[in-house]
């Protein structure tokens, strides 16, 4: 009597735990960011300001540890590059998440580019079951196409377009820079700016990032609705202080070709790592590390390769609350 009363109680948790499940909706958004650049310009812009931008983070020994960054091929999208990264925010979090993480807590970047499409995963060390897929394509529009992404029309059902405008939209205060505002800069070596109010409609040239962000936390249900939301405008923040500054930064990139641009990576990687390091956010050797969960801001995908081995790129496939495969979404792992 009493094991099937016990019995009785987890089949009903189990059925409120779906039900939960289902009436929580993922939160996803599509971000459009213009730029008053070219994709191929861009291409340049973006990979100098990611390699600049992690070098400043990383002066208080917390910042973005390269633990990988090689060529990779792909059967469908060709030729491109993997990276690996892991990003060592402790500090940098609410004191309401930092009360529920460990001391050493990094966030896993994965990211497959096959330029002007990429994608990127996020895993958090400790939590299998937090993940973030990012899936980008880059054109030379003004944000106007509806579904450049090709999502499902479930995704499309869901999903909220929000544009991010470089020049009025404000960062935060500790993020702001004077020779960064864009309603001021004016580049020497393009003569572009500054950008007036309107400028999406009537800069040449003028492209947009279009970014599909789905963040994924289910578990925790009383909190799981705030951990999403602080994760996307944390991601928000990211996307447009670091297109800002693509822009704003043109007169140091703008005559570099694509090897000058990789070899500056390359070198900011090496001090970028070492900072981390001499600071003590990267464990010693012969000090206890957290294990990654077995699937991918935040987890890595199930069945990854063993050391060496350059993962393939996420197949799109996701399982159902029946266990079942179904096609069509991007990005998830066994966080971006």
């Amino acid at each position: 009597m009493y094991a099937k009363s016990t019995q009785d109680h987890i089949n009903v948790y189990i059925q409120l735990s779906d039900a939960i499940r289902i009436l929580i909706k993922m939160i996803i958004k599509e971000y459009r960011i213009c730029m008053p650049l070219t994709v191929d310009e861009y291409k340049v812009g973006q990979l100098f300001m990611i390699a600049k931008h992690s070098m400043e983070q990383s002066q208080k020994g917390e910042g973005v540890e390269v633990v990988e960054n090689k060529p990779h091929e792909d059967p469908v999208h060709g030729k491109g590059q993997f990276t690996e990264k892991r990003i060592h925010l402790s500090s940098k979090l609410p004191s309401w998440i930092r009360s529920m993480v460990p001391k050493i807590f990094y966030v896993t970047e994965k990211a497959w580019n096959y330029y002007p499409f990429t994608i990127t995963e996020y895993s958090c060390s400790f939590l299998s079951r937090f993940s973030v897929s990012i899936t980008t394509k880059y054109e030379n529009d003004n944000g106007c196409q509806d579904n450049i992404l090709n999502s499902p029309e479930d995704v499309l059902k869901n999903r909220t377009v929000d544009f991010i405008d470089i020049v009025f939209d404000e960062c935060s205060a500790g993020h702001y820079k004077e020779s960064e505002d864009l309603k001021e800069f004016k580049s020497t070596k393009t003569g572009r700016g500054p950008l007036q109010e309107g400028w999406r409609d009537d800069t040449k040239p003028i492209m947009c990032s279009y970014k599909l962000v789905e963040v994924k936390f289910d578990m925790m249900y009383l909190v799981q609705g705030r951990i999403e939301n602080f994760i996307q405008s944390a991601i928000r923040e990211v996307l447009l202080v670091g297109h800002r500054q693509a822009f704003a930064w043109i007169d140091d990139w703008y005559d570099m070709s694509i090897e000058d641009v990789r070899e500056y990576e390359s070198k900011c990687q090496e001090e970028t790592n070492e900072k981390v390091r001499r600071k003590g956010s990267i464990p010693q050797e012969g000090e206890p590390q957290e294990q990654e969960p077995g699937g991918s801001l935040f987890a890595t995908p199930s069945g990854t390769p063993p050391s060496g081995t350059t993962p393939t790129t996420p197949s799109g496939d996701e399982t159902d609350l029946d266990g079942k495969k179904k096609k069509g979404k991007k990005g998830w792992f066994s966080w971006s």
